[in-house]
């Protein structure tokens, strides 16, 4: 009997040291999720080129295969503009909502003739754009998310260093802005 209880006691208090290390190590990952790093890199609505694991620590990429851009959106505002386009083997886009969670992906051998062009806004936002679209995003893919924040990934393959040039001028170019029509709506 004083073998179950003291099992008793020491499974107690063990998960209650448990639960003790857990809420006080929330803080410190809480400040290393993904969103957070990919605002640390820089300004929203730009692409920020991710460095290569060697170089630094922190939001690197780390596959020798591929290049990667990340930009920060915020969508309260206005819709975004996602365009890129170039001459790369094969390039994919992965938007994520501020808790990392996938809102849309898509790859180069499923845009049309390649080219990378989204618009994404909120269900109200596209609602307006819908009513009147702008010949800009006639054909742009038009995503809609519930989450104003979130962040894009741009990934373009790098097989041999002789596709360098091309890789960094798609990547360059590509765009994450916000999108303005002459007929601007408010949101």
């Amino acid at each position: 009997m004083l073998k179950v209880l003291f099992a008793i006691v020491t499974g107690l208090f063990g998960a209650a040291l448990l639960h003790l290390v857990i809420i006080l190590s929330l803080p410190y990952f809480s400040e290393k999720d993904a969103y957070t790093r990919v605002l640390a890199e820089g300004s929203r609505h730009i692409f920020h080129r991710l460095p290569d694991q060697r170089d630094r620590a922190g939001l690197v990429q780390d596959d020798p295969f591929l290049e990667a851009s990340v930009c920060a959106y915020d969508i309260s505002q206005g819709p975004i503009r996602i365009y890129a386009q170039g001459n790369v083997p094969f390039w994919s886009l992965a938007i994520y909502d501020a808790a990392s969670n996938e809102v849309f992906s898509i790859n180069d051998r499923t845009a049309a003739a390649g080219i990378l062009d989204v618009v994404l806004a909120t269900p109200v936002q596209l609602t307006v754009l819908r009513k009147s679209l702008p010949d800009p995003i006639s054909q742009s893919i038009l995503v809609e998310t519930q989450q104003a924040d979130g962040y894009v990934i741009l990934r373009t393959m790098l097989p041999q260093p002789s596709f360098a040039p091309a890789t960094d001028s798609f990547l360059s170019q590509a765009v994450c802005a916000p999108f303005e029509w002459r007929q601007r709506q408010q949101f």
